[in-house]
């Protein structure tokens, strides 16, 4: 049997045919695992903070990525990706809004203010459309 201190926990399980539900871990601070009926000293964890989410369709990212290259007229040849952020790209704030007016036309969605001043990444951009037309279909 495990044991686990703290606030809370939540843990995700992966079935063959679809996801149960998540749940989140707050304030862990041990965790021990008797193997063979014999008890190991707990182990004591650091204060860390874990993110943890679900990645956009790959292809919302590339659309994502054409779109962000022809708003910053990078070149064909540049490498962007999931990871890239727009700073690092030469996005300046006004850039950033351009971009994001590029995918509110692109995919039909409208960005509140709020949601777009914390995309930072090509990801970010992507995962909060996907987001959006979740919500928009529901």
């Amino acid at each position: 049997m495990a044991s686990v201190t703290g606030t809370s926990i939540s843990m995700t399980s992966f079935k063959a045919a679809s996801l149960a539900p998540s749940s989140r871990i707050c304030n862990l601070k041990s965790v021990s695992f008797p193997v063979n009926r014999k008890s190991f000293t707990p182990l004591r964890l650091q204060p860390l903070r874990f993110h943890i989410s679900c990645a956009a369709k790959p292809e919302t990212v590339t659309k994502v990525c054409q779109i962000v290259k022809k708003q910053l007229a990078l070149p064909d040849d540049s490498a962007v990706s999931g990871e890239s952020k727009f700073s690092a790209l030469g996005a300046d704030s006004l850039d950033t809004v351009e971009i994001v007016m590029g995918l509110e036309e692109e995919f039909g969605i409208s960005v509140e203010e709020e949601s777009a001043q914390s995309i930072a990444t090509v990801q970010d951009a992507a995962d909060l459309i996907e987001k959006l037309i979740e919500n928009k279909g529901a």
